[in-house]
């Protein structure tokens, strides 16, 4: 049983990974392209992980699995996040400008 299961998550793994190879060579830009990268990739990696966890099996290699899966979900965002802004500013785009603080409201004197 476990093999079936190690098999299926390694399918959708390879799956999403495909997707996210063409959606690099399809999309048009560079923003597109690395949020086709960065969050199917997140997820075909976490899938992987998750197949090996189950082939390995035990207790240990579950909790090492859920960790490397939490750390790429955590950091898969940042990172694209990052590149996204490195992208922008390498095609000359200047960021959008910060909101201004409100003025504060006076106080009501009304009897």
């Amino acid at each position: 049983m476990t093999e079936i299961l190690t098999g299926i998550f390694a399918l959708l793994a390879g799956g999403f990974a495909f997707v996210a190879a063409i959606g690099i060579l399809r999309f048009p830009d560079a923003l597109t392209r690395m949020h086709a990268s960065s969050k199917v990739g997140s997820l075909a990696g976490s899938l992987a992980l998750v197949a090996a966890a189950v082939d390995i099996g035990g207790v240990s290699a579950a909790s090492r699995a859920l960790i490397a899966i939490l750390f790429l979900l955590m950091t898969a965002p940042i990172g694209a996040h990052l590149l996204g802004r490195a992208a922008a500013w390498r095609a000359g785009q200047k960021p959008a400008p910060r909101p201004q603080p409100q003025q504060p409201r006076p106080k009501d004197r009304s009897p």
